[in-house]
């Protein structure tokens, strides 16, 4: 078999016949996620506990989302609060 350059996704789709149902939906609430994180963050700076009350989403689950989001360039970390103890995240311009 003759490897083609570039063709890795496309060997990758006809091999499993597409993307599995699990990661697409996991891809969807994934971006649900996301939108609703930088939307919030549009309007100010945020805490992970000021993030939580603001989209209604337990702490440990904005923690894991904000970190995804700092991962990959969407979110930055900002200044800490006035008693050191926590930082504020924005959006990376």
């Amino acid at each position: 078999m003759e490897v083609e350059k570039g063709k890795t996704a496309k060997y990758l789709r006809e091999k499993l016949g597409g993307m599995p149902e699990k990661a697409k939906e996991n891809l969807k609430e994934f971006n649900g996620i996301k939108k609703l994180m930088l939307d919030a963050l549009k309007e100010e700076d945020l805490t992970v506990k000021q993030m939580s009350e603001k989209i209604n989403m337990p702490t440990d689950q904005v923690m894991y989302y904000l970190m995804s989001l700092v991962k990959y360039g969407f979110v930055k970390t900002g200044d800490i609060d006035d008693m050191d103890e926590y930082y504020t995240y924005k959006l990376n311009k």
